[in-house]
């Protein structure tokens, strides 16, 4: 008979742990990512943004028609009510209870405002079932409004929905769905009809606002600014906030100006940080992570059960029935490994190099953080989702 094997993992202390790699632990994707070397200057439009300059979203609520039998069914009655009020604007005066809503889908549209964008501009739509259908392929949207957070119309939208997806099915119940098929897209499907307002001209200073605060990297912009501009023209409000007041040789020329700061390249800084992901095993460092002189020892113990059944049969002739008995092996073998001291680690690379030397993996890497943080010898922040 074929035995089976269980292999039962355990940590001193009663947390479990897997068995001690053998050579370096290859830190990538799903284990721990790192990126050694000094911090390359990035474009100042990559990390901040002027304050006005912005996007803004959109939001409307329609239906879509022409569906193959794959509409909402009889459980959703707002599509009732959405087509009633359609067609009552077109003059039809229709009942409720005599709409069949089987070829029709209640959706959400959604739609991003971009900055600058003017009366008769096209933007992309988004249609996303927000009943029970169960394809919007083949479908055209009807006209929808879509509102911003002030309840006012800023685009209407209207077209065939392109779906990524489809479902088949037979009456049996069975059937294939492959990707969405209940969320679709309308490539320039929206018509803006109204304008953000946002006028360059006339203004004296502009606020830079930076996508992660920080007090180091808003003063190296500063500075990068000021040489740019051959002059004592910005100065940090916070350390999230820039502020720059305009140069009297771009006193018609903002967007020259602003054209030329976003491109101007600085080095960011950032606080250490070392994120956890428990779940998945994943350990991320940052490039400023440090290490302090430290001892540490980590062990494990396996234990090992293997399984087998033992067939007893009785002589030929005999009154004896044959019996299977289990039988099973338990073995324990305990970790060798010793106190390891890692000294003091200058670089991400050296401190990588010292928690590899311990050959353990990403799960166990992710508990050697922790204890190396309530020991006081990781100089990082550490951070756990």
């Amino acid at each position: 008979m074929q035995g089976t094997m269980r292999t039962l993992r355990r940590r001193p202390g009663g947390r479990g742990t897997g068995l001690r790699h053998l050579g370096l632990l290859c830190l990538v994707v799903g284990s721990v990512l790192v990126a050694p070397g000094p911090a390359a200057a990035i474009r100042l439009k990559d990390i901040a943004s002027f304050k006005g300059v912005r996007p803004n979203q959109l939001v409307g609520n329609g239906l879509v028609v022409g569906l193959n039998g794959t509409g909402d069914g009889t459980n959703v009655d707002f599509n009732t009510q959405e087509l009633a009020n359609f067609l009552s604007q077109l003059g039809v005066q229709a009942s409720r209870d005599k709409l069949k809503v089987k070829n029709i889908a209640a959706v959400v549209v959604t739609a991003t405002l971009p900055p600058f964008a003017r009366v008769g501009s096209r933007i992309d739509v988004l249609v996303s079932s927000i009943g029970d259908a169960k394809s919007l392929q083949g479908g055209t949207l009807l006209l929808t409004p879509l509102k911003g957070v002030d309840g006012q119309v800023y685009a209407l939208a209207q077209g065939p929905v392109t779906v990524g997806g489809f479902t088949a099915g037979g009456q049996a119940g069975g059937g294939v769905t492959k990707n969405h098929p209940t969320a679709g897209r309308i490539a320039n499907g929206a018509t803006v009809e109204r304008e953000i307002p946002l006028d360059l001209a006339g203004k004296d200073e502009f606020i830079l606002t930076l996508h992660e605060a920080d007090f180091t990297t808003s003063q190296r912009a500063v500075q990068a600014i000021n040489q740019h501009l051959k002059g004592s023209y910005a100065h940090s409000r916070d350390g999230g906030t820039i502020v720059i007041k305009l140069p009297p040789g771009y006193r018609d020329r903002a967007v020259q100006l602003l054209a030329a700061l976003e491109n101007l390249e600085i080095t960011p800084d950032a606080p250490a940080r070392v994120v956890i992901d428990e779940k998945n095993g994943t350990v991320v460092m940052g490039a400023m992570v440090r290490l302090s002189t430290v001892a540490i020892a980590h062990g494990n113990l396996v234990v090992q059960v293997k399984e087998s059944a033992r067939v007893s049969q009785p002589l030929p002739f005999s009154p004896g029935q044959t019996v299977v008995t289990p039988e099973s092996q338990v073995s324990v073998r305990e970790g060798e490994n010793r106190l390891m001291v890692l000294p003091e680690g200058v670089s991400i690379g050296q401190v990588v190099q010292a928690l590899n030397a311990l050959g353990v993996t990403p799960r166990d890497l992710i508990a050697i953080l922790q204890a190396i943080k309530a020991a006081g010898a990781l100089q990082a922040e550490l951070e756990i989702i």
